[in-house]
């Protein structure tokens, strides 16, 4: 099964992107990944944009708040929690910084922003009627997460006390893996100076049927290719810019597993 009822608390569970330029980002991607959208308002005459797949919710494509004009376009991604109310004092206590303490987002959820100490965003996201994406781990839906910071050690000892997330070594040395109870969760990659001068982010990874494909009519529907196509040990990934600029990776997996609950 790859359709999803309920995150266990500590799980990645929902990506989305905010974008300059909603009018060129959204087509692309409708036609890059085979997603359909559905608008809702959320106020001040602007529409979320929710991504589906086979009629279950993804992604989602936002505008780019008044407060936010002129930061890049981005994605954003969001981990589930049972409960928001004691984070920020975590959060503070673990060296990190609450970016926006816990608020309703019109009914669906409420959510807090926070900077770990590496100075990577990260939303956590305790849920009324949305879950978080419908679908995963299946061509056209978010099938991993990945922080690249440039001090691992800080990063899984803030989510450690945070989240109690738990880390194994990878195969190479720069990179570890998030476990949550048990279930693998995620990725932390050590940044070095090929990085230049990118700030410590989170990416979000969606699954892809043929990634030669993918980046063909990555170019041909106007956006870029940063990285890639590269192979790791479970497949074949690219790093892409839509064309208002928001960075995320698509990978063709040697193996999916399905979502368990």
């Amino acid at each position: 099964m790859f359709t999803v009822t309920r995150y266990p608390h500590g799980t990645f569970s929902w990506a989305d992107c905010q974008s300059s330029d909603v009018d060129k980002a959204r087509p692309f991607y409708c036609e890059l990944m085979g997603w359909t959208f559905e608008e809702v308002p959320m106020g001040n005459g602007q529409m979320y944009s929710f991504l589906k797949k086979d009629g279950h919710a993804a992604a989602a494509i936002s505008p780019m708040p008044d407060q936010m004009q002129g930061t890049p376009s981005h994605w954003n991604t969001y981990v589930t929690v049972d409960d928001l109310s004691p984070l920020p004092e975590k959060v503070t206590a673990a060296g990190g910084t609450v970016i926006a303490p816990p608020f309703d987002v019109l009914g669906s959820g409420d959510m807090m922003t926070v900077q770990d100490p590496t100075g990577a965003f990260i939303n956590f996201w305790q849920p009324k009627t949305h879950i978080g994406a419908g679908i995963v781990n299946t061509h056209g839906a978010m099938v991993w997460n990945e922080l690249a910071t440039r001090d691992t050690s800080a990063a899984t000892a803030f989510f450690g006390d945070v989240m109690g997330w738990t880390f194994e070594p990878g195969e190479d040395t720069f990179y570890t893996y998030i476990h949550n109870r048990g279930r693998l969760n995620g990725g932390i990659i050590e940044m070095n100076e090929m990085w230049g001068d990118m700030p410590p982010h989170w990416q979000v990874y969606f699954s892809v049927a043929d990634i030669d494909d993918i980046a063909k009519r990555t170019t041909e529907l106007g956006g870029r290719i940063l990285s890639g196509v590269d192979s790791t040990s479970v497949g074949r990934f690219a790093v892409i810019a839509d064309p208002a600029g928001a960075m995320f990776a698509a990978i063709q997996l040697d193996q999916i597993q399905p979502w368990e609950e």
